[in-house]
């Protein structure tokens, strides 16, 4: 995959977090794994939600616990998008 494909991945994937999550008072958002997983329309946009996501936390743009996401699994595993100016940092 090359990179202005992966940077297209996780710019959509920043946008459904914001679409599915709860947005914190520190500007960031949280959404659980499950309902980023399950929900039809990343299913109809990410090919690799998994991949999506480690790309996303490689470049820190989001977190959570551990390496890799499993459906079923880590379900209620939180994600968190990070506000823009800790991501920028």
């Amino acid at each position: 995959m090359n990179n202005s494909h992966v940077e297209e991945e996780v710019g959509k994937l920043k946008e459904e977090i914001q679409r599915l999550g709860q947005q914190q008072p520190d500007g960031s958002y949280k959404v659980k794994f499950g309902v980023l997983f399950n929900d039809d329309r990343c299913a109809n946009i990410f090919e690799a939600l998994v991949g999506t996501l480690r790309a996303a936390k490689k470049r820190k743009f989001v977190t959570y616990d551990g390496e890799m996401l499993l459906q079923g699994v880590h379900d209620n595993a939180e994600i968190i998008l990070l506000p823009p100016a800790v991501a920028a940092a």
